[in-house]
């Protein structure tokens, strides 16, 4: 059984993130911007550290290679995020996404070189079926009508792109070192200290919170944000127990839940993309496990 920890752990994450992604719409709904939905999530890692703090009996480890290492993981993480913001307001949405899913692309080419990982065949087959999936599960048929400013959105999904690929690389290499727990209390830590930098990027988080009469929006988008932080967690864990060339494709088959959750409650129809896409990642799954 543990050496299928990693299984357990990465499916809590994509089902959590695709949870997370189902009701991520909330958020818009109420008008609550990009930069308010970052500052929650970060709040949202606070609990979660927590847990893993107590999980790991109190036990932190804060030595130099330990902290570099958990802010590394940490900052490319909420850094790309933060990228990603200003990205979509520079460019279209149905274009950047399929962009940053192929980041375990970065993941698996890294720690095949620098871990020297090795994929069964099976599993091999796996990993190429599971970025099919991503990419389209991650496509959008209607093409929006956001403005296209110069070419820095691409220079920003770019950066996304290479930061959340070398944060899984650095997130498997962490855990030769250090404990699962330590490791996303720095990635807790790391996503608070760019909360200022959140605020200032855009005035609307400011004229937001001034603007509620209620604290209704704000825990609801917290509600939301606390899943993704629990997949982050559990996502921490699956990088611990199992190869990154595995678990990282496995973790952007999220989307094939939100898509099976919008169908059941939200009565939306996938698209034939998204159909063949969750045929795609069905076989992934069942591939990349044995």
């Amino acid at each position: 059984m543990k050496d299928k920890l990693w299984l357990v752990f990465i499916l809590i994450t994509v089902v959590t993130w695709g949870v997370w992604g189902a009701f991520s719409g909330y958020q818009i709904q109420n008008g609550i911007p990009d930069t308010v939905v970052y500052i929650l999530w970060a709040l949202s890692m606070i609990p979660c550290a927590i847990v893993a703090l107590i999980i790991n009996k109190g036990k932190f480890m804060h030595n130099a290679k330990s902290a570099l290492l958990g802010c590394t993981v940490g900052l490319l993480g909420a850094g790309g995020q933060l990228v990603l913001f200003k990205a979509l307001t520079l460019g279209p949405s149905y274009i950047i996404y399929p962009f940053i899913s192929m980041s375990p692309v970065i993941v698996i080419t890294l720690a095949a070189i620098f871990l020297k990982e090795k994929a069964t065949r099976w599993q091999m087959a796996g990993i190429v079926v599971a970025l099919i999936a991503i990419l389209l599960l991650s496509l959008e048929t209607g093409q929006e009508g956001s403005p296209v400013s110069g070419v820095l959105w691409i220079i920003l999904a770019i950066l996304v792109l290479f930061a959340w690929g070398v944060q899984g690389f650095f997130m498997k290499f962490a855990n030769n070192s250090m404990d699962a727990e330590s490791i996303f209390v720095w990635m807790a830590i790391s996503g608070l200290v760019l909360i200022p930098v959140a605020w200032f990027m855009n005035g609307d988080a400011a004229a937001f919170f001034e603007a509620q009469t209620s604290i209704g929006p704000s825990l609801g988008c917290f509600g939301i944000q606390i899943l993704n932080s629990i997949g982050a967690l559990t996502l921490v864990y699956a990088y611990r127990y199992g190869k990154a060339v595995i678990v990282s494709p496995m973790e952007g088959l999220s989307p094939m839940v939100t898509v099976l959750l919008s169908l059941i409650i939200l009565h939306v129809i996938p698209n034939p993309l998204q159909i063949a896409g969750i045929c795609c990642a069905a076989f992934a799954m069942y591939a990349l496990s044995k």
